[in-house]
């Protein structure tokens, strides 16, 4: 391996980061990191002297680039959109490393790229960069072809409108996950009082089926319409449902299997031990990458 693809792969995992946090698809964040290399491979003769701020600045832009095309698509998408999701098999030996909760933390979750949907691609840019991978306001000027001063509205203007919509309670991991396989029991048992026992009152049921499959057109709001939809889903498909716990986005979430066929992928809100929010992922364009990798570990 030469000096420029070393450089390069060191810093790929946070390019893939940004394009990822930028678009919400694993497979349009990878094509930004292949055009990203592309240019680097191409100005390998004068390399530049800051090899990660360039880097930084041109997956950055080609991110903006495709987001501004994305989201003409996506004022016609059939319904809600949600990110394609990231899944790894759950931990249960212990807490992320440093460097996952770095990498991951609340910036990876689906409610948290749900919620950076509503923001201008260069708001969403300068706010990412800023909070997330820490880069400084000279570096974010740069790459924006903005102020400083302009760079630090944007950010404190996307940090209002994202921190209203965080969950105002943080729930301790080992809690998050106890909780998680007790409602992942209740809805293969298509236990209506379990179920009921852990989703809030005002519980939202937010699915996307992209127009591929049925979803609803809104958010299915209260404990009991909820839970009577995982109670009808059991109910449907004795014997042929599984419900399997992995890590989703960061955090503990659901796989849902109905004869061998990934259904769903599902994210999960607490707050005071029960569940406030269900982001179901049904499309099955994305839900393929994860079908088919977790089909082959199977």
């Amino acid at each position: 391996m030469d000096a420029a693809t070393a450089t390069f792969a060191r810093h790929r995992p946070r390019l893939k980061g940004i394009a990822y946090r930028m678009l919400g698809s694993v497979a349009e964040a990878e094509d930004v990191v292949q055009d990203a290399w592309l240019r680097w491979h191409a100005s390998a003769g004068q390399p530049p002297d800051n090899a990660e701020a360039w880097l930084v600045t041109v997956t950055t832009r080609l991110a903006i680039d495709r987001l501004r095309a994305a989201q003409v698509q996506r004022e016609h998408y059939v319904g809600t959109w949600l990110p394609e999701p990231v899944v790894e098999a759950a931990r249960e030996d212990g807490p992320p490393t440093p460097e996952e909760l770095v990498e991951r933390a609340d910036s990876l979750s689906v409610a948290f790229l749900a919620v950076l949907e509503r923001l201008a691609p260069d708001a969403r840019a300068a706010f990412l960069l800023r909070e997330v991978f820490e880069v400084d306001y000279a570096e974010i000027a740069a790459t924006l072809g903005r102020s400083e001063a302009a760079c630090r509205q944007l950010v404190h203007r996307a940090k209002a409108a994202v921190q209203e919509e965080r969950p105002r309670f943080a729930v301790p991991r080992e809690r998050h996950l106890a909780l998680l396989h007790s409602f992942a029991e209740a809805a293969a048992k298509g236990d209506l009082h379990g179920l009921k026992a852990l989703l809030a009152e005002d519980v939202a049921l937010i699915g996307d089926g992209g127009g591929k499959v049925p979803s609803f057109g809104r958010p299915l709001v209260g404990g009991q319409r909820v839970a009577q939809v995982y109670f009808a889903v059991a109910r449907r498909h004795p014997g042929a449902l599984r419900v399997e716990v992995a890590q989703v986005n960061g955090a503990p979430g659901l796989l849902r299997w109905v004869d061998g066929v990934l259904e769903s992928v599902q994210s999960f809100e607490w707050e005071n031990g029960r569940i406030v929010r269900i982001h179901s992922q049904r499309n099955p364009d994305k839900l393929a990458r994860v079908a088919a990798a977790r089909g082959a570990a199977a």
